[in-house]
């Protein structure tokens, strides 16, 4: 017999793989509550000390790739911090606009956009925009593979 409690622990870790692709959607934290909520239910023995430690630094490293990894990556391509924080904003709103495309476009135009207007130069602007939105999709790709890793981890953690 399944207890409820495992099913709401694997649950919460096939919502945290949805949400690692839904953004504004704690898809990682989520993964990580799920695990934590297994491991409390077990009495702290499953997932042992070291997978648990893994998962949760994991865990937290795509948490910081999500959110800092498209503005590492304009600033790798040449935008400036002031463009990073505006992009951000933008992308932000527009999600509400038009859902997860709209972080993309807004992130990847505003940076074109506002770094064009700094230098006149369509090159360098059209490279920081470039660098943008592969940094926000890049991110998403690695909160995907986490918090799929994580889901795996658990459901074997749970069969064995």
């Amino acid at each position: 017999m399944v207890d409820i409690v495992v099913l709401v622990a694997i649950g919460l870790a096939v919502l945290g793989v949805v949400g690692s692709v839904v953004p504004l959607v704690p898809g990682t934290l989520t993964s990580l509550v799920g695990i934590y909520l297994y491991w409390w239910w077990s009495g702290y023995a499953e997932p042992g000390s070291v997978l648990l430690a893994a998962l949760t630094i994991l865990g937290m490293l795509a948490l910081a790739a999500d959110y800092f990894g498209g503005a590492v990556s304009a600033r790798a391509g040449g935008a400036s911090t002031v463009t990073t924080l505006l992009a951000a904003l933008v992308g932000i709103v527009l999600f509400f606009v038009a859902g997860p495309l709209g972080i993309v476009l807004g992130v990847a135009g505003t940076v074109f956009v506002v770094e064009f207007y700094r230098h006149r130069d369509p090159e360098r602007s059209l490279r920081a925009a470039l660098y943008a939105a592969v940094g926000v999709l890049a991110s998403t790709v690695v909160q995907l593979l986490v918090t799929v890793t994580m889901l795996v981890a658990l459901v074997v953690v749970i069969l064995l």
